[in-house]
Parts: structure tokens; sequence; C-alpha cells
């Protein structure tokens, strides 16, 4: 007898093939797929999903929810979208393997990302961080070593190269990291720490987890060289030195005709013999924290030191030339989505130039000091997207969907509610992706790139991570203008066999897991 059978549905298997007839049957936490006549199976629940599909759930390969399934734990905003399974740790952002006294530095650097983690929460390891995601959320989590918290742990904030004994440490601490269930390692090489690194340093971390099947996970280095495909060439570097897959974070570039070039890279990686997959969200706007801004030599020594030398107008001074936009436009394409504090909240959705304009001032002085007075909680949105790039590279065959998704902020990029149900609807719509293919890098490809073997596919014996939706029906219904709108057409979700979202509401169960790289 099965706990739940639904019966009367498109199945949609995860693999990339066509949809097929069938009744998908939840028994524990497994599935078992019945094709032909199931009137005789017994269940204590039966689910009639005529004219709907069902799909395995869905992996976001690229989520920034490392403390709002701690802080939020029903997670309505990526569970409405039948998220599934959420990919921690990235752009080399994330907090473990780390020391009490520098976590406390990390976590007050990426407010901004992340958001802050429950006051009774702690963990030093791989592993600890881990067991936090046991059975107290609704999404499972996968988890990549973040390059920030071992540079931390090695040689603190320094701008400089690592010596051999610090060097040794990374590549310890990221193969610990391994052995305690974390998938690969990641980079954010426009962020510090991270980007007081080379080309060699990364490529002997990388090697340090490839004999454990690890990835190399990267949001490229995006003012190196020629600052449109040099920076994706270091990652394929990186790749063919270490001996470890290389997986490119959000793969994008706003300049007209890039995306032919881009995944032009790929391929040619790829006959060279690398092996190169991306990440990619569907809104043409970029996110990240303010401090981004500032000149990385400013932040060397950590948040404390940056809040003290953005003070001094000295500073202001030298690099004030330097705070402008990263991804072409004008600051007036910055919107901010998060602010912490609730005296400047009604600046969210409006523009850094909008509030330089407002308080007459530079803007170096605009934003040093609201960074100062928020303690650097700030994020913003850029709008400088190029959606033909968009489509382009999300065609391609090594794409798979990761939402890059902030959960701060009343004004977030509308991936972070949209980017799933935008892929089954809009995209499909508009042509696109075929139905099948759109729920295929969602599913299978980012399980296969994992080494899940039991998730992303309905097939007898997997695990039941379960989405019902209406074809018809599903839209994303987030926009710039109103972020924070959930989805329609996801109709149930079932993360480990249990109903986590059932038309339209969270049931209150959380049978999320750690999944551990085996």
């Amino acid at each position: 007898m099965f706990d739940t059978l639904i019966v009367n549905g498109k199945v949609i298997d995860g693999a990339g093939r066509a949809w097929f007839r069938a009744a998908v049957g939840i028994e524990g936490d497994t599935v078992t797929v019945l094709e032909g006549d199931v009137s005789s199976v017994e269940a204590g629940r039966t689910i009639d999903a005529s004219g709907l599909a069902v799909c395995p759930g869905f992996i976001d390969m690229h989520s920034h929810s490392d403390f709002a399934l701690l802080s939020s734990p029903r997670h309505e905003p990526k569970v409405s979208q039948g998220v599934t399974t959420e990919a921690l740790g990235q752009d080399g952002l994330s907090y473990a393997p780390i020391s009490p006294v520098n976590r406390q530095h990390l976590v007050d650097y990426l407010a901004a990302v992340n958001g802050r983690p429950p006051d009774v929460t702690e963990w030093t390891s791989v592993a600890s961080f881990l067991d936090l995601f046991e059975g107290t959320s609704s999404c499972n989590v996968v988890y990549f070593v973040p390059h920030a918290a071992l540079r931390i742990e090695a040689m603190g904030w320094a701008n400089r190269l690592p010596n051999d004994a610090e060097l040794a440490r990374m590549r310890d601490l990221a193969a610990q990291g391994m052995r305690d269930g974390a998938f690969g390692f990641s980079t954010g090489l426009t962020y510090v720490p991270n980007i007081y690194s080379d080309t060699h340093e990364l490529t002997e971390i990388a090697g340090a987890v490839a004999p454990y099947g690890g990835i190399y996970v990267t949001h490229s280095r995006y003012a190196l060289g020629d600052g449109l495909l040099d920076p994706f060439r270091e990652a394929v570097a990186v790749g063919r030195e270490s001996g470890a897959p290389v997986q490119i974070s959000h793969y994008h570039n706003p300049v007209p005709g890039m995306g032919e070039r881009m995944v032009g890279l790929v391929d040619e990686s790829r006959a060279s013999g690398v092996d190169v997959t991306f990440d990619q969200y569907p809104y043409p706007a970029a996110s990240t924290i303010l401090l981004s801004l500032i000149p990385p030599w400013v932040h060397e020594g950590g948040p404390e030191m940056l809040l003290r030398r953005i003070a001094d107008e000295d500073v202001r001074d030298q690099i004030a030339d330097g705070v402008y936009p990263q991804w072409g436009g004008s600051l007036a394409d910055y919107m901010f989505a998060h602010v912490g504090s609730e005296k400047n909240k009604e600046w969210e959705g409006r523009s850094l130039q909008d509030m330089a304009d407002a308080q007459g001032k530079r803007m170096v002085d605009t934003i040093c000091d609201l960074l100062i007075e928020e303690r650097l909680e700030v994020a913003f949105v850029a709008r400088t997207g190029n959606p033909d790039n968009v489509r382009t590279i999300m065609a391609h065959p090594a794409q798979m969907v990761g939402s890059d998704g902030l959960m701060t902020g009343e004004m977030p990029n509308p991936r972070t509610y949209g980017t799933f149900p935008y892929l089954l609807g809009q995209a499909v719509e508009e042509g696109t992706l075929r139905l099948e293919e759109a729920v295929h890098k969602m599913t299978g490809a980012p399980a296969r790139r994992l080494g899940l073997r039991d998730r992303g596919v309905l097939r007898d014996g997997a695990k039941a991570d379960v989405v019902v939706f209406d074809p018809e029906r599903v839209r994303a219904r987030a926009t710039f203008e109103d972020p924070k709108q959930l989805a329609t057409g996801i109709e149930y979700v079932f993360v480990n066999g249990a109903l986590v979202w059932e038309q339209g509401r969270h049931t209150g169960t959380f049978p999320g897991r750690a999944l551990r790289k085996s």
C-alpha cells in the first residue's frame, strides 16, 4: 500500500525523454512508477493529476538560502516554485569550515547576501553546519566548501597570495569538507577575500577536492583580461590543471552578441576534454551587495577595517572614481533590494542615483555613509542584463538552472520568486525550451552533475522529491516592480515523500535533509 498515489498525470521523468502516462506511488521516502491499470492499487491518499504534469523536485544549483532555511524554514519563496533541493555555499561566500571568532566577522560581512543565523545556531565544521539542516526546513541542501571561509581560516583577510603553509592549510580544510559531505569547492572572484587569490591557488584547492569527486564552482573573475571571455577561460584552466569538473555560476554577460561567444567557449572547452557546465537564471539583471562597489584593497583586514577606512575622507577621495558600475549602464540602473535598518527601508526599490541626488552628495559619500550606517547590510539589483544573451545561453545543453536568489530585503531580484516557473511557463511558451527539456535542466541534469543517483529522476526506488504542476497555468508572477509574488501552477510538492506544498499553501512539514557526498 502506498502512502500517496498520483494518477492520470503526464509523467516527465527528468531524463529529458518525452512525457508518458503513468501513476506515481510514494511509499515512505521513495517512489514507484506504475504504468497501466492502477485501479486496484491501494493508497492512503490518491491525487488525481488529470491535465497536470508529474516530475522530480527541482534542484536550485545556485542558492543563497544558507541562513534563510534556518530562520524561515517554511521557505515558501522556493517551495512554491517546486524547489526541493538548494545548493548552498555559493560564490565562495559561506560559513564552514570556520572558527567562532572568524564566523562572526564573516556573518557580519555577508549579512546582505545570506541574512543572519538564529541566535542559538553554532557550528565550526562542514559536518556540523550540515547537521543544522537535518529535518529542520522544507528543502534538502547540498553544500560547497566556500573559498572565503578557507582563506579567512588560513590567513585572515590578508590582501596577498598564501605562503606554502597557508595554501596547504586551505587544501586540508577543503579535503576535510569533502569528507564531511560537501560536493566541491566554490569561489567568488570579484569578492573579498577570494579576489586576492591567483589561478595557482584556485587550482591547488580544486585539486584537493577532485579525488573525492568534488566539482569546482566559480563566480568568475570578471575584470580579468578582456573582461569578456578571459574570466571564463581562467575557470576552464583551473579545471584542466586540477582535474575537477567545472561549473560556471550564473553564466551571462550583458554585451550584445556575447551569448554565442560564451556557449562557443563551453563547446570548445568540452571538445578539448574539460568537463564544463554552467548554471543560469532567466532574468536580465544581476544582484549583489553594495560593499562590492568598494575597491578590494579597502577591505583588507575584514569588516571593521573596511568600516574604518571608508569613514576616512582621504580614502574616499582615492576611491571616488572606482565606485561605478561593474556591469555597464549607470547607477540609475542599480536599485536597492535590501537595506538592513527600518530607518532606510524607504530606499528599497529606488536607485543609488536617486539617493545621491536626494542627499546632494558625491556617489562615493552616499555609498560609504550608507554602508557605515547599515553596518554593511545593503544589497542591490542591477538591471543591466541582455535578454537575447539569456535566451541563447539558456538553450545550450550544458545549461542547468540556478536562481542565485537573495532571500533578503523587500525588493529582491524577481529570480528569487520566479526562476523555475519562468522556465516551465514563459520560456516554454516562447519556444526557447521544450517542456521536457526545461524539466531536465532543473532535475536530471543537476542531479547528475552533483552525483545524486537517487534524485532528479522519477524511477522505481528514487527518493520521493516530486512536483505536480499545471503546464497550462504555470507562470512566474514576480516582476522587478513587484518581485515577491508567488508563482501560479505549482500544485503539489513532496520532499522525501512528505507533502510540503498543496494547492497554494504550505503544509507546515519540514522533511528537508542535508545531502552528503558519498
